[in-house]
């Protein structure tokens, strides 16, 4: 077994390899950009090595350093993990050229995989069914639209050397689909380097269920069942689940015999995931799970996934250690007979980002960071795992993906895996910018997922449920300001003079204070009406009662409020209030209107960039008339395309920076004058 290896790459999958290299009594060797100097992975290994400035480009995809400080400290292995050059040729290839072990695949078999088109090609020969498409090296925009128009719409245009949702266009009609392809090919171009695509009938309700397959340098295969990963925005994950719910044991074998044909083919070693597109079949019993159908080989890709935890889960496995042991010489720990799956699991994936703003990424730094109970990995006895890369005070950055952590259950049956996964959800309270963890208990809620009704069609036709859904009323978001307020207050009477309290405190008859707070937009006032003799009571939201406030000792407030009693989290940063209850979270601004007398209001008629990021391209020009809704403009950034669109009817009065250009977060890109002005 290795002594030492180096981890190139970051966040939770460096720390996920650490876990376990440790726990073999390997050391471990990082390295890390100059944005992640303090990163939760540097202090997770035994060394740390620096490789470069921010941008990947300048340090995780620089092989030629990574491979030098794999040399300098003497690692005898490097664990890519996924993403960077974990699905790169030639830097496996560079590894072996170095003398060092590149723990994966081979650069043949990598290769072979890493073309979608080329790949499909060769699974074709090996009898793995496919999806009827184009996957010629031709790239002709002609061609590709006649190739499209012949097929029948809609069609998927992907990028041929793509993979995590990126490079990939849905197109409903031949009218639209000039227009989608340019967008992949640069999409493409720009994340990837290459912008050749290949072109697929789009199947009308597609389930995307892959197989996890093993192999060994002795020749042996074997693969650790399915995991369902059908719900999706942007073409990117967002739940898994395993074992896939509706499987049949007869189509999981076929799936499971199909995945290791394709394995075999390019005589793969290590974990690799080969995956399918399924075509959902009607429930075989009333509110029970969609089957499955028809399966379509996709795509392999040839590292450890982002979901392999709920694999490690159903199985017992730690897939890390098999990775170790196949990749210094070791034959498979188990064979295929030896296999089982013990209960389901899911993973969540929380992210920081807006799904009521078209999932837009966010950027901030991670003021609270408070997590269920849970373990750092996931035993047959740990019914709550998490996988972060982050900690509370740490920074999320443009640089990089926007996931926070994983958080994966583990139960005896789906309804418990789903209860439970509810629960640590409401468990994790995250302050400080916008994640998505209220939008995933709201899909686990849905009946689509709660009956196991999966395609990756799940998000748009449960929009209704799932976008702009608040949970707590503007009453009890603003009792819940003021209980904190008041807490705050209380406990600052030890130390300070309640004469410069701010809750109208007396010292004989009552006092009536107004607390002014921002609700979703909206400005709102709560009364608080404080009597020497008698409880307190507060008026706020069109509701009125007695008001009591107990600090918990969890650092909980137990609320009663007139008839209703809640126990709550409130974190206040600045004027921000975060407030977490059972069932649900939302934020409110409490307005001091003394200190922000005076202050101008934003023009109405500047559109800024929402993050850091590039200028791709201009819709309109200076002088042009244009419609609320019209796309002005379109930004790369956290490695995604976002259109910025004209929020009402206007004339464009001046573009301020020009395609190429890297803009900061807030910069103005354009100014506009509102028909309405």
């Amino acid at each position: 077994m290795f002594t030492k290896i180096l981890i190139a790459n970051r966040g939770e999958i460096a720390c996920r390899v650490a876990t376990t290299a440790k726990r073999m009594g390997i050391q471990t060797i990082a390295v890390y950009s100059d944005a992640d100097a303090q990163a939760k992975h540097v202090y997770a290994c035994d060394q740390a090595i620096a490789i470069g400035a921010s941008a990947p480009k300048d340090s995780y995809l620089r092989w030629e350093k990574i491979i030098a400080a794999a040399l300098a400290s003497g690692a005898q292995a490097i664990h890519p993990g996924y993403g960077f050059l974990s699905e790169n040729d030639a830097f496996a290839q560079a590894c072996a050229d170095a003398g060092l072990v590149f723990i994966g695949p081979t650069p043949a078999a990598i290769r072979a995989m890493g073309l979608k088109a080329q790949s499909k090609q060769l699974m074709e020969q090996s009898g793995v069914p496919l999806v009827p498409g184009y996957h010629g090296e031709k790239q002709d925009p002609a061609l590709l639209q006649r190739e499209a128009d012949a097929m029948g719409y809609p069609v998927l245009i992907k990028a041929s050397a793509g993979g995590g949702g990126k490079g990939m266009r849905t197109v409903e009609k031949s009218e639209d689909f000039a227009a989608a392809l340019a967008s992949c090919k640069r999409e493409a171009s720009s994340s990837f380097g290459d912008d050749a695509v290949l072109i697929e009938k789009y199947v009308q309700r597609p389930r995307h269920i892959e197989i996890q397959v093993f192999g060994d340098t002795w020749g042996n295969y074997v693969y650790l069942f399915e995991r369902d990963c059908s719900v999706q925005r942007r073409h990117q994950k967002v739940l898994e689940e395993a074992p896939a719910p509706g499987m049949t044991p007869a189509i999981r074998d076929q799936m499971g015999q199909a995945a290791v044909a394709a394995a075999r083919a390019v005589n793969y070693v290590g974990a690799g995931t080969v995956e399918f597109i399924v075509e959902a079949t009607p429930s075989v019993l009333p509110h029970g799970p969609c089957g499955v159908g028809a399966f379509y080989f996709m795509e392999m890709n040839t590292r450890l996934q982002v979901e392999h935890p709920v694999t490690e889960a159903i199985t017992g496995l730690d897939l890390v250690e098999w990775q170790l042991r196949v990749a210094c010489g070791e034959p498979l720990p188990l064979r295929q007979d030896q296999l089982h799956i013990q209960g389901h699991a899911i993973e969540a994936r929380i992210c920081a980002e807006n799904p009521d703003n078209n999932f837009l990424p966010a950027t901030g730094r991670l003021l609270t960071m408070g997590l269920p109970e849970h373990s750092s990995f996931t035993r047959a006895d740990c019914a709550v795992r998490v996988d972060a890369g982050v900690r509370e005070g740490d920074a999320i950055s443009p640089f990089y993906d926007s996931m926070v952590a994983k958080l994966i259950v583990h139960g005896a049956t789906r309804e418990e895996a789903l209860s439970r996964m509810d629960a640590a959800l409401a468990q994790t309270h995250i302050a400080g910018l916008t994640t998505n963890v209220q939008f995933l208990r709201h899909v686990i809620h849905t009946p689509s997922f709660a009956t196991a009704q999966l395609d990756t069609a799940l998000i748009p036709r449960e929009a209704k449920q799932l976008f702009g859904q608040e949970k707590i009323s503007v009453a009890w978001a603003g009792a819940c300001a003021v209980a904190q307020q008041l807490q705050d207050e209380s406990q600052a009477y030890a130390d300070f003079d309640p004469w410069n309290a701010k809750d109208s405190w007396k010292s004989h008859g009552h006092s009536i204070c107004n607390f002014h707070f921002e609700f979703h937009g909206t400005n709102h006032v709560a009364a608080w009406t404080n009597q020497r003799n008698a409880l307190a009571t507060l008026e706020c939201g069109g509701q009125a009662g007695a008001l009591q406030v107990q600090s918990l000792p969890n650092g909980a407030l137990d609320i009663r409020w007139g008839d209703e009693r809640k126990t709550v989290h409130v974190y206040r940063h600045g004027d921000v209030a975060h407030i977490f209850m059972q069932h649900g979270a939302c934020q409110v601004i409490c307005i001091d209107p003394l200190a922000h007398a005076g202050e101008a209001h934003a023009e109405a008629g500047r559109l800024t960039a929402p993050m850091p990021g590039k200028v791709l391209s201009f819709a309109v020009k200076a002088g042009e008339v244009v419609r609320r809704g019209q796309t002005l403009a379109v930004m790369e950034a956290m490695k995604m395309e976002h259109t910025i669109a004209a929020p009402a009817d206007g004339t464009v009065l001046e573009l301020l920076f020009a395609p190429g250009d890297q803009v900061t977060e807030g910069a103005e890109l354009l100014s506009l004058a509102l028909a309405s002005a």
